[in-house]
């Protein structure tokens, strides 16, 4: 197969590391592009990373015949508008995370990627390191197993917390679908699906609003109560500024022992420590970067390979969670007004 040509929209600082810089190690990915807002920006990042292509908008880069993807990594209430006119323009779209800003915006994604027959990956890197399947292996089993090492699970709890004091950052903008559920809390929640006994519902949540004038129902930070089908429980904690300033983990607890996740949304450098029996094991699962392993699948899934672990069928349970949660706090959804059309 040829490389699949990738154009960047926006000169996001994720990008070098998320797309930029695993296409020099993934034979069959190449940036071959960069648009944006503002045109000495895109020069400066085309320059530093050797990109060739300069396109004066979005549109310009997503009319090019040249490319056949592309790397979406905008403010969160941009993401299912430039996901569905990239799909119109007949590329496929590897987009950052959370891919919309509701459940109702994914579903649109969701119809659009079927009909085109296009790929549409949510950036949820960390899917795709080796780490990832280790642990779902630890505490599910394989697939001719009824549970894993640590037995039938009975909680799980994730937290994603981050200092982000710079309150003006876009992040903390209603406008932008920000937040810190869905900037931190998608990964927490997208782990307790991943790692709990089969699809959670929210039965509460607990937000710290941004006392901000303009940004009402911004939370920097939110702990959302969990129930899975066979009755576990869960929690997930999401915070961009609160009491509790770094922890990135998860921890589910079984009838026969406990599996601990250190820094599983960076698992380049995670931890896994298993305890059961008494006896307690730490492990690292070897790889390379998370967006190294991310971009190699896109790009099998673009030849047509089933790689993509998070496609938008996926992200419209996680978005149902998110909805949810603000729902159980009494805030707005984010982008309920905006339109995806």
């Amino acid at each position: 197969m040829s490389k699949v040509r990738i154009g960047v929209l926006g000169a996001a600082r994720i990008a070098p590391n998320a797309i930029v810089k695993p296409a020099k190690l993934v034979d069959g990915a190449e940036v071959t592009a960069i648009a944006a807002r503002d045109r000495p920006r895109a020069e400066r990042f085309a320059r530093q990373h050797a990109v060739p292509r300069i396109h004066g908008s979005y549109e310009e880069l997503l009319a090019d015949p040249d490319l056949d993807a592309v790397y979406v990594p905008l403010p969160n209430g941009r993401h299912a508008e430039w996901t569905l006119r990239a799909l119109a323009a007949g590329k496929h779209v590897l987009c950052e995370k959370p891919l919309t800003a509701n459940e109702a915006e994914a579903h649109a994604v969701a119809d659009a990627a079927h009909e085109s027959g296009l790929v549409v990956m949510e950036a949820f890197h960390y899917r795709y390191h080796p780490m990832a399947e280790r642990a779902a292996r630890i505490v599910h089993g394989t697939p001719d197993e009824t549970e894993g090492l640590i037995g039938a699970v009975q909680h799980v709890e994730t937290w994603v917390c981050f200092p982000l004091p710079r309150f003006s950052d876009i992040r903390y903008r209603y406008d932008l679908a920000g937040g810190a559920t869905m900037d931190a809390g998608c990964y927490a929640l997208h782990c307790a699906r991943l790692l709990g006994p089969g699809e959670p519902v929210v039965t509460g949540a607990h937000p710290t609003l941004l006392s901000r004038a303009g940004e009402p129902g911004v939370d920097r930070a939110m702990s959302i109560d969990l129930r899975y089908p066979g009755g576990a429980s869960g929690r997930a904690h999401a915070s961009l500024w609160s009491r509790t300033l770094f922890r990135v983990k998860a921890r589910i607890v079984g009838t026969r022992g406990a599996l601990e996740v250190r820094n599983f949304v960076l698992p380049q450098m995670h931890r896994l420590e298993l305890t059961v029996g008494g006896r307690t094991s730490r492990e690292r699962v070897p790889g390379q970067t998370s967006y190294t392993h991310q971009l190699r699948a896109f790009v099998a899934a673009v030849g047509g390979a089933d790689t993509n672990r998070t496609p938008p069928a996926d992200s419209i349970r996680t978005m149902r969670l998110i909805d949810a949660a603000y729902r159980a706090a009494g805030l707005p959804l984010r982008g309920a007004n905006t339109s995806v059309s």
